[in-house]
Protein backbone atom coordinates (compact mmCIF):
# COMPACT_ATOMS: atom_id res chain seq x y z
CA UNK A 1 0.00 0.00 0.00
CA UNK A 2 1.09 3.62 -0.83
CA UNK A 3 1.07 6.13 2.14
CA UNK A 4 -0.63 8.46 0.66
CA UNK A 5 -3.64 5.38 0.21
CA UNK A 6 -2.39 4.93 3.99
CA UNK A 7 -3.26 9.21 4.53
CA UNK A 8 -6.68 8.49 2.35
CA UNK A 9 -8.15 6.04 5.00
CA UNK A 10 -7.81 8.47 7.73
CA UNK A 11 -10.50 10.64 6.41
CA UNK A 12 -14.27 10.37 7.72
CA UNK A 13 -16.80 12.16 8.98
CA UNK A 14 -13.98 14.00 11.61
CA UNK A 15 -12.30 15.07 8.77
CA UNK A 16 -12.56 15.15 5.12
CA UNK A 17 -9.13 16.28 4.28
CA UNK A 18 -5.45 16.19 5.90
CA UNK A 19 -3.21 19.20 5.99
CA UNK A 20 0.40 17.84 6.13
CA UNK A 21 3.15 21.00 7.47
CA UNK A 22 5.92 18.95 8.96
CA UNK A 23 8.58 17.81 6.93
CA UNK A 24 8.57 14.25 8.06
CA UNK A 25 4.66 14.25 7.24
CA UNK A 26 5.48 15.66 3.66
CA UNK A 27 8.27 12.90 3.40
CA UNK A 28 5.75 10.30 4.12
CA UNK A 29 3.05 10.91 2.02
CA UNK A 30 4.94 11.78 -0.97
CA UNK A 31 7.60 9.00 -0.10
CA UNK A 32 10.13 12.11 -1.41
CA UNK A 33 11.23 14.66 0.91
CA UNK A 34 11.39 18.34 -0.08
CA UNK A 35 12.81 20.69 2.63
CA UNK A 36 9.54 23.18 2.86
CA UNK A 37 6.37 23.14 1.46
CA UNK A 38 2.80 22.29 2.65
CA UNK A 39 0.77 19.60 1.07
CA UNK A 40 -3.42 18.57 1.59
CA UNK A 41 -4.51 15.37 1.42
CA UNK A 42 -8.50 14.45 0.03
CA UNK A 43 -10.74 11.85 -1.48
CA UNK A 44 -11.20 14.26 -4.59
CA UNK A 45 -7.41 15.26 -4.46
CA UNK A 46 -3.85 15.85 -3.05
CA UNK A 47 -2.01 18.93 -3.90
CA UNK A 48 2.06 19.31 -2.76
CA UNK A 49 3.07 23.29 -2.57
CA UNK A 50 6.55 24.39 -2.71
CA UNK A 51 8.69 27.49 -3.83
CA UNK A 52 10.63 28.01 -6.76
CA UNK A 53 13.96 26.61 -4.84
CA UNK A 54 12.45 23.26 -4.96
CA UNK A 55 9.64 23.29 -7.40
CA UNK A 56 11.58 21.55 -10.48
CA UNK A 57 12.80 18.76 -7.84
CA UNK A 58 9.11 18.21 -6.79
CA UNK A 59 7.68 17.95 -10.05
CA UNK A 60 10.11 15.98 -11.27
CA UNK A 61 9.88 13.05 -8.05
CA UNK A 62 6.56 13.46 -6.41
CA UNK A 63 3.97 10.96 -7.64
CA UNK A 64 0.28 11.50 -6.55
CA UNK A 65 -0.20 14.83 -5.70
CA UNK A 66 -0.68 17.77 -8.11
CA UNK A 67 2.65 19.90 -7.59
CA UNK A 68 1.96 23.65 -7.77
CA UNK A 69 4.37 26.41 -7.13
CA UNK A 70 3.94 29.48 -4.44
CA UNK A 71 5.61 32.35 -5.38
CA UNK A 72 5.35 36.58 -4.57
CA UNK A 73 1.94 36.57 -6.44
CA UNK A 74 0.22 33.19 -5.09
CA UNK A 75 1.09 32.13 -1.63
CA UNK A 76 0.56 29.36 0.74
CA UNK A 77 -2.86 30.29 1.87
CA UNK A 78 -4.10 31.05 -1.47
CA UNK A 79 -3.08 27.63 -2.99
CA UNK A 80 -4.70 26.20 -0.31
CA UNK A 81 -8.01 28.10 -0.24
CA UNK A 82 -7.80 27.11 -3.96
CA UNK A 83 -8.05 23.58 -3.19
CA UNK A 84 -9.88 24.03 -0.38
CA UNK A 85 -12.90 25.33 -2.59
CA UNK A 86 -11.89 22.91 -5.45
CA UNK A 87 -12.20 19.62 -3.44
CA UNK A 88 -15.12 20.82 -1.49
CA UNK A 89 -13.16 20.46 2.11
CA UNK A 90 -15.14 21.55 5.35
CA UNK A 91 -12.19 19.74 7.99
CA UNK A 92 -8.75 19.80 7.91
CA UNK A 93 -7.12 17.58 10.74
CA UNK A 94 -3.71 19.46 11.17
CA UNK A 95 -0.70 18.12 12.84
CA UNK A 96 -0.30 19.73 16.21
CA UNK A 97 2.85 18.21 17.44
CA UNK A 98 4.76 20.22 14.68
CA UNK A 99 3.29 23.77 14.20
CA UNK A 100 3.76 26.61 16.57
CA UNK A 101 1.23 28.56 18.33
CA UNK A 102 1.50 31.50 15.82
CA UNK A 103 1.74 29.10 12.94
CA UNK A 104 -1.71 27.38 13.67
CA UNK A 105 -3.37 30.97 14.57
CA UNK A 106 -2.46 31.92 10.86
CA UNK A 107 -4.00 28.89 9.56
CA UNK A 108 -7.10 29.01 12.14
CA UNK A 109 -7.34 33.07 10.65
CA UNK A 110 -7.13 32.67 6.87
CA UNK A 111 -8.06 29.09 6.09
CA UNK A 112 -11.80 28.36 4.68
CA UNK A 113 -12.17 25.18 6.50
CA UNK A 114 -12.66 24.21 10.03
CA UNK A 115 -9.20 22.96 11.87
CA UNK A 116 -9.06 19.87 13.66
CA UNK A 117 -6.19 18.60 15.66
CA UNK A 118 -5.37 15.14 13.96
CA UNK A 119 -1.91 14.46 14.91
CA UNK A 120 -2.43 11.11 16.34
CA UNK A 121 -3.51 9.56 13.45
CA UNK A 122 -1.60 11.26 11.43
CA UNK A 123 2.01 10.39 13.28
CA UNK A 124 0.62 6.67 14.16
CA UNK A 125 0.56 5.75 10.13
CA UNK A 126 4.57 5.70 10.55
CA UNK A 127 4.60 3.18 13.69
CA UNK A 128 4.67 0.06 11.26
CA UNK A 129 7.17 0.30 8.35
CA UNK A 130 7.00 -1.12 4.76
CA UNK A 131 9.25 -3.10 3.85
CA UNK A 132 10.61 -0.75 1.34
CA UNK A 133 11.01 1.50 4.55
CA UNK A 134 13.07 -1.17 5.94
CA UNK A 135 15.36 -1.60 3.22
CA UNK A 136 16.79 2.18 3.48
CA UNK A 137 16.92 1.54 7.24
CA UNK A 138 18.95 -1.56 7.07
CA UNK A 139 21.20 0.68 4.47
CA UNK A 140 21.58 3.19 6.84
CA UNK A 141 22.24 0.80 9.67
CA UNK A 142 25.04 -0.31 7.44
CA UNK A 143 26.21 2.93 7.11
CA UNK A 144 26.51 3.28 10.07
CA UNK A 145 28.51 0.11 11.12
CA UNK A 146 31.09 0.46 8.16
CA UNK A 147 31.63 4.03 10.42
CA UNK A 148 31.79 2.06 13.29
CA UNK A 149 34.46 -0.23 11.55
CA UNK A 150 36.61 2.67 10.26
CA UNK A 151 36.66 4.89 13.11
CA UNK A 152 38.34 1.94 15.72
CA UNK A 153 41.21 2.31 13.84
CA UNK A 154 41.53 6.10 13.89
CA UNK A 155 41.12 6.16 18.11
CA UNK A 156 44.02 6.90 20.12
CA UNK A 157 45.25 8.88 23.55
CA UNK A 158 46.29 12.27 23.09
CA UNK A 159 43.27 13.21 20.82
CA UNK A 160 40.21 14.94 21.43
CA UNK A 161 36.60 14.55 21.73
CA UNK A 162 35.55 17.21 19.36
CA UNK A 163 38.82 15.33 17.28
CA UNK A 164 37.25 11.92 17.24
CA UNK A 165 33.80 13.57 16.68
CA UNK A 166 35.07 14.66 13.83
CA UNK A 167 36.62 11.80 12.50
CA UNK A 168 33.42 9.87 13.23
CA UNK A 169 31.20 12.56 11.22
CA UNK A 170 33.38 12.26 8.02
CA UNK A 171 33.73 8.38 8.53
CA UNK A 172 29.93 8.29 8.01
CA UNK A 173 29.61 10.36 5.31
CA UNK A 174 32.79 8.86 3.53
CA UNK A 175 30.53 5.85 3.76
CA UNK A 176 27.58 7.14 1.96
CA UNK A 177 25.52 9.21 4.57
CA UNK A 178 23.35 11.52 3.32
CA UNK A 179 23.09 13.46 6.21
CA UNK A 180 23.02 12.99 10.07
CA UNK A 181 20.03 11.55 12.10
CA UNK A 182 21.39 13.52 14.93
CA UNK A 183 24.39 15.41 16.58
CA UNK A 184 26.67 12.88 17.46
CA UNK A 185 27.85 11.88 21.05
CA UNK A 186 31.49 11.31 21.55
CA UNK A 187 32.54 11.41 25.16
CA UNK A 188 35.53 9.65 27.39
CA UNK A 189 36.25 9.27 30.90
CA UNK A 190 34.63 10.66 33.07
CA UNK A 191 32.36 12.24 30.70
CA UNK A 192 30.74 8.98 29.67
CA UNK A 193 28.70 8.90 32.78
CA UNK A 194 26.51 11.54 30.75
CA UNK A 195 24.39 9.96 28.92
CA UNK A 196 23.73 12.68 26.20
CA UNK A 197 27.03 14.10 26.75
CA UNK A 198 28.80 17.18 24.33
CA UNK A 199 32.12 16.35 23.17
CA UNK A 200 34.79 18.76 24.57
CA UNK A 201 38.17 19.75 24.28
CA UNK A 202 38.34 16.61 27.08
CA UNK A 203 41.83 14.73 26.17
CA UNK A 204 41.44 10.58 25.74
CA UNK A 205 43.99 8.95 27.87
CA UNK A 206 44.57 5.39 28.50
CA UNK A 207 41.79 3.58 30.51
CA UNK A 208 39.38 5.41 29.20
CA UNK A 209 36.15 4.05 28.39
CA UNK A 210 34.94 5.94 25.18
CA UNK A 211 31.37 5.99 23.80
CA UNK A 212 30.35 6.78 20.66
CA UNK A 213 26.53 7.09 19.83
CA UNK A 214 25.36 7.96 16.22
CA UNK A 215 23.55 7.59 13.00
CA UNK A 216 22.93 8.77 9.65
CA UNK A 217 20.12 9.29 7.25
CA UNK A 218 19.31 7.47 4.01
CA UNK A 219 17.10 8.84 1.99
CA UNK A 220 15.22 10.29 4.65
CA UNK A 221 14.91 6.96 7.56
CA UNK A 222 17.48 7.30 10.33
CA UNK A 223 19.73 4.65 11.72
CA UNK A 224 21.12 4.94 15.32
CA UNK A 225 24.10 2.70 17.14
CA UNK A 226 26.23 2.94 20.35
CA UNK A 227 29.23 1.66 21.33
CA UNK A 228 31.55 1.80 23.86
CA UNK A 229 34.73 1.24 23.60
CA UNK A 230 37.98 0.86 26.38
CA UNK A 231 41.25 2.84 25.46
CA UNK A 232 44.05 0.58 26.04
CA UNK A 233 42.92 -1.37 28.74
CA UNK A 234 39.94 -1.96 31.01
CA UNK A 235 40.02 -2.38 34.63
CA UNK A 236 38.19 -5.33 36.62
CA UNK A 237 35.31 -3.30 37.61
CA UNK A 238 34.99 -1.15 34.06
CA UNK A 239 34.69 -4.99 32.29
CA UNK A 240 32.18 -5.92 34.57
CA UNK A 241 29.95 -3.25 33.93
CA UNK A 242 30.14 -3.27 30.33
CA UNK A 243 29.05 -7.31 30.76
CA UNK A 244 26.26 -6.79 32.70
CA UNK A 245 24.87 -3.94 30.13
CA UNK A 246 25.94 -6.49 27.26
CA UNK A 247 23.57 -9.07 29.29
CA UNK A 248 20.87 -6.88 29.83
CA UNK A 249 20.94 -6.01 26.09
CA UNK A 250 20.57 -9.64 25.01
CA UNK A 251 17.95 -10.13 27.59
CA UNK A 252 16.11 -7.11 26.24
CA UNK A 253 16.46 -8.45 22.30
CA UNK A 254 15.40 -12.26 23.51
CA UNK A 255 12.40 -10.46 24.97
CA UNK A 256 11.84 -8.46 21.88
CA UNK A 257 8.65 -9.94 19.73
CA UNK A 258 5.99 -8.94 18.17
CA UNK A 259 2.74 -9.17 20.77
CA UNK A 260 4.81 -8.54 23.27
CA UNK A 261 4.40 -4.47 25.57
CA UNK A 262 7.03 -2.23 24.85
CA UNK A 263 7.59 -2.35 28.81
CA UNK A 264 7.77 -6.09 29.12
CA UNK A 265 10.82 -5.35 26.57
CA UNK A 266 11.95 -3.00 29.13
CA UNK A 267 11.83 -4.68 32.56
CA UNK A 268 13.69 -7.75 30.85
CA UNK A 269 16.29 -5.79 30.35
CA UNK A 270 16.53 -4.12 33.32
CA UNK A 271 15.75 -7.16 35.75
CA UNK A 272 19.30 -7.91 34.94
CA UNK A 273 20.55 -4.28 35.43
CA UNK A 274 18.57 -4.24 38.78
CA UNK A 275 20.16 -7.76 39.92
CA UNK A 276 23.29 -6.76 39.11
CA UNK A 277 22.97 -3.91 42.14
CA UNK A 278 22.98 -1.30 39.20
CA UNK A 279 19.29 -0.70 38.95
CA UNK A 280 19.50 3.50 40.42
CA UNK A 281 22.17 3.70 37.47
CA UNK A 282 20.10 3.03 34.02
CA UNK A 283 17.60 6.10 34.48
CA UNK A 284 16.10 5.75 30.76
CA UNK A 285 14.06 4.13 28.72
CA UNK A 286 15.54 0.83 26.92
CA UNK A 287 14.43 1.87 23.78
CA UNK A 288 12.44 4.14 21.26
CA UNK A 289 11.20 3.77 18.11
CA UNK A 290 12.70 5.56 14.38
CA UNK A 291 12.31 5.90 11.26
CA UNK A 292 11.91 9.50 9.79
CA UNK A 293 12.54 10.54 12.76
CA UNK A 294 15.30 9.42 15.40
CA UNK A 295 12.71 9.46 18.14
CA UNK A 296 9.09 8.12 17.61
CA UNK A 297 7.00 6.00 19.01
CA UNK A 298 5.81 3.25 20.49
CA UNK A 299 8.62 2.88 22.60
CA UNK A 300 10.13 -0.03 24.78
CA UNK A 301 10.59 1.79 28.56
CA UNK A 302 8.67 1.87 31.98
CA UNK A 303 5.57 3.26 30.34
CA UNK A 304 4.84 1.75 26.73
CA UNK A 305 2.04 0.01 27.00
CA UNK A 306 1.20 -0.75 23.30
CA UNK A 307 1.51 -4.38 22.49
CA UNK A 308 4.47 -3.99 19.46
CA UNK A 309 3.52 -4.91 15.95
CA UNK A 310 5.12 -6.91 13.41
CA UNK A 311 7.44 -3.90 11.54
CA UNK A 312 8.16 -2.34 14.08
CA UNK A 313 11.50 -0.78 15.05
CA UNK A 314 13.19 -0.16 17.99
CA UNK A 315 16.53 0.68 19.62
CA UNK A 316 17.74 -1.74 22.04
CA UNK A 317 20.06 0.78 24.83
CA UNK A 318 20.26 -0.12 28.23
CA UNK A 319 23.19 1.53 30.14
CA UNK A 320 24.90 1.77 33.44
CA UNK A 321 25.77 5.55 34.19
CA UNK A 322 28.56 5.76 37.81
CA UNK A 323 28.48 9.64 38.39
CA UNK A 324 32.12 11.01 37.99
CA UNK A 325 33.23 7.26 36.96
CA UNK A 326 32.39 6.36 34.01
CA UNK A 327 29.64 4.68 31.68
CA UNK A 328 28.25 2.10 29.20
CA UNK A 329 25.91 1.76 26.52
CA UNK A 330 25.44 -0.44 23.79
CA UNK A 331 22.82 -0.01 21.35
CA UNK A 332 21.58 -1.70 18.38
CA UNK A 333 18.09 -1.21 16.10
CA UNK A 334 15.57 -4.51 16.15
CA UNK A 335 13.07 -4.88 13.89
CA UNK A 336 9.70 -6.87 15.70
CA UNK A 337 8.58 -10.03 14.02
CA UNK A 338 5.65 -12.54 14.50
CA UNK A 339 8.49 -15.25 16.42
CA UNK A 340 11.25 -12.50 17.27
CA UNK A 341 13.36 -9.79 15.87
CA UNK A 342 15.83 -8.84 13.17
CA UNK A 343 18.82 -7.09 14.89
CA UNK A 344 19.90 -4.63 12.08
CA UNK A 345 23.21 -3.46 13.44
CA UNK A 346 25.94 -6.04 12.83
CA UNK A 347 28.91 -4.35 14.25
CA UNK A 348 30.36 -6.23 17.71
CA UNK A 349 29.45 -5.75 20.73
CA UNK A 350 32.45 -7.64 23.22
CA UNK A 351 34.29 -5.37 24.77
CA UNK A 352 36.83 -3.88 22.43
CA UNK A 353 40.36 -2.15 23.41
CA UNK A 354 41.75 0.27 21.35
Amino acid sequence: MKNIDKYLSLLDREVDGLLLTSRYSRHYGAEFDIAEGVAIVTRAGCRYFTDSRYIESAQKNIKGFEVLDVNQFTGYFQRLNDAIRDFGVHSLGYEERYLTVAELMGYEQKLNAKLIPFNQPIYGLRAVKEEWELDLMRKAQDIADKAFTEILAKIHPGMTELELQAELIYCMYRNGAQGLSFDPIVVSGPNTSLPHGVAGERVIQPGDFVTMDFGVLYHGYCSDMTRTVAVGFATDEMKRVYDVVLQAQLAGIAATRAGVKGCEVDAAARKVITDAGYGPYFGHGYGHSLGLEIHENPGCNTSGQVPMEVNMVASAEPGIYLPGKFGVRIEDVVIFKADGCENITHSPKNLMIV
